[in-house]
């Protein structure tokens, strides 16, 4: 089962006449994933702006966000699938064209359902798109050396687009309006289609395989379903039936998904490819980092703000140098692995994030910038990157080219999953640490808890990373 995806008489591919050079379909591939990592973080510094022209009650500023992550989540299996069975650049386009038509609705918004509904569609374009793109890349690019520098530049990119949110979300509110957070989406997202359409050659499984309907039904119901349980629990706690209801339910239809699957003739989620050591390890590890990594960019803008009085501008500008970092580990993780390893390379990653955790979780309410904030962060993201290029390397390199768009979804899945996941929680650890009290000390409490509890679920992945992950990208 753990074979590579480097057959290409396996697939079908129908190639323009003079074929594309593979840096331009990392290039494509990238900018759409940019899109859909920086649409994560970028409408957060808008949202009091939202709120003030488009009259949004708390909740539903709350489902600005989560609007587009429980679609986003939901639909990201479905997405990858599909791109397997009826084409990788044709999902692609799909995926890139519903996003960039929602941004403008969304941008041009006039009441607040309206938003919301654009951002929901939003997040179904992105689920579509972003298997896509890591498909196109690892297709892009023969196994070895190259393609793991392919999948450096694909996490540099993708983790400089949740870095960059605060900062563009910032300047574009400050200097415009909050409109175009959204609207900044549509000159750049009709550029790229433009490419993708002219340049982008198109490939999909051989099989002739039908979607699993059943199957695909059950995992986006589930998963929805799941991450809806996951976004109440900030506002209304873990015990609240509002919460353990959709919880329950979320895995109940998961379950249910997983034994129709065992049963199904051509599967939606094969479950002998969830035996593959290099696929289940990587995505298990991938959801740790995540539940810890994706939390780092929100506290600390909180930290920033709220407690040390930085304006959002300022706040973005501070976290530059943690920006630049997770670039930096990304292209060096290349030439690491192919001395150490990639599991050597994750390890050594993990612990450097962790590292940047502890750090951080020693934070004051009168800390400064070089100490509280720009140091730990440039350990934070120095070994995300480090980390996360090996994992994905190794996710991807146990499925068959037929299942290529499938295990891209997983990695995507367990990724943000994992990031909704901690983000809801450390916000539940934060909010009881501070016990509703908004002074600086106390918000700074229950800040450096987070970090302390973001260090210990790293060490735990640390841990199931040398336990699990093998040694070398397996072969054969």
């Amino acid at each position: 089962m753990a074979v590579m995806l480097e057959s290409a008489d396996v697939t079908r591919t129908s190639r323009p006449r003079t074929a594309p050079p593979a840096w331009l379909l990392v290039v494509l591939a990238c900018a759409g994933q940019f899109l859909v990592v920086l649409d994560v973080s970028v409408v957060n510094v808008a949202l009091p702006s939202m709120r003030a022209e488009l009259g949004l009650s708390e909740q539903g500023l709350q489902w600005v966000v989560n609007a587009y992550s429980i679609a986003f989540a939901g639909f990201m299996l479905l997405g990858g699938r599909a791109g397997d069975l009826y084409g990788r650049k044709r999902m692609f386009v799909v995926g890139l064209g519903l996003f960039t038509l929602a941004s403008l609705g969304g941008g041009l918004a006039q009441e607040s359902w309206q938003l919301l509904v654009a951002r929901a569609v939003q997040g179904l374009g992105a689920a579509v798109l972003a298997p896509a793109t890591l498909t196109i890349v690892t297709s892009a690019v023969p196994q070895g050396p190259a393609r793991a520098r392919a999948i450096a530049t694909w996490t540099a990119v993708g983790g400089g687009g949740g870095a960059a949110g605060g900062l563009v979300g910032g300047a574009l509110v400050d200097v415009l309006s909050w409109r175009w957070v959204l609207l900044i989406n549509v000159p750049i997202g009709a550029i790229v289609l433009v490419g993708s359409v002219l340049r982008l050659p198109e490939s999909r499984a051989g099989d002739g395989r039908r979607l699993d309907l059943p199957g695909a039904l059950l995992a986006t119901a589930g998963l929805a379903t799941l991450a809806y349980g996951i976004s109440q629990t900030e506002a209304a706690g873990w015990t609240a039936v509002t919460t353990v209801v959709p919880l329950l339910a979320g895995l109940a239809l998961i379950a249910l998904f997983l034994a129709v699957e065992s049963r199904t003739a051509a599967p939606l989620m094969p479950l002998p490819l969830l035996r593959v050591r290099a696929v289940w390890s990587a995505n298990a590890a991938m959801f740790l980092s995540g539940s810890a990594m994706f939390c780092m960019w929100f506290f600390m803008t909180l930290y920033a703000q709220n407690v040390l009085g930085y304006s959002p501008l300022d706040a973005g500008l501070a976290l530059v140098p943690s920006s630049l970092a997770v670039i930096l580990g990304s292209k060096l993780a290349p030439r690491f692995m192919r001395t150490l390893g990639p599991r050597t390379v994750a390890v050594l990653g993990t612990a450097v994030a962790a590292a940047g955790f502890a750090w951080q979780s020693t934070l004051r309410a009168d800390g400064t910038y070089l100490t509280a904030i720009m140091i730990p962060g440039i350990l934070m993201m120095l070994g995300a990157g480090l980390a996360t290029t090996p994992l994905a390397a190794l996710a991807t390199s146990g499925a068959t080219p037929g299942e290529a768009g499938l295990v891209s979804g997983l990695v995507n899945t367990s990724r943000t999953m994992g990031g909704s996941l901690g983000l809801a929680v450390m916000s539940t650890i934060a909010a009881a640490r501070s016990e509703g009290n908004d002074t600086p000390g106390a918000l700074t409490d229950g800040y450096a808890l987070v970090f302390r509890v973001g260090t210990g679920v790293l060490l735990g992945g640390l841990v199931l990373m040398l336990l699990a992950l093998p040694r070398r990208v397996p072969t054969g």
